[in-house]
């Protein structure tokens, strides 16, 4: 991930999930709000009633590869945190990416000449 960087800070997940803006659909919600860095921070969480460890890694996986594939539609300069849900699990590759990128256009975080197209 070239212009991110993890976010690792529960203090950041808290600030976040109080005052960020939020979205959900079926298979994840994706908390935002901006920050001053001028990169984006994403932090990534899995829930221990998804199953076990080897597959909560396996969707924090998928969640984070997604996010690789389609780092330069995102907007910089936000803190961005992924809540996968229990229909995470058994969803494929292309569910999760479409729930992914249409919870972004929702809060407007990717590049208007994307969301265009």
């Amino acid at each position: 991930m070239q212009f991110t960087c993890a976010l690792k800070e529960n203090y950041i997940f808290r600030r976040l999930y109080a005052k960020g803006n939020s979205s959900a659909n079926r298979y994840l919600a994706l908390y935002c709000r901006k920050n001053q860095l001028g990169k984006n921070r994403v932090g990534i969480t899995v829930s221990a009633k998804l199953g076990k460890a080897v597959v909560r890694n396996r969707v924090r996986r998928r969640l984070r590869e997604i996010y690789r594939l389609q780092e330069s539609r995102f907007l910089p300069g936000y803190d961005l945190v992924v809540v996968a849900r229990g229909r995470a699990v058994t969803a494929s590759f292309s569910q999760l990416q479409e729930a992914y990128l249409s919870l972004a256009e929702k809060l407007q975080l990717l590049r208007q000449e994307d969301v265009l197209s």
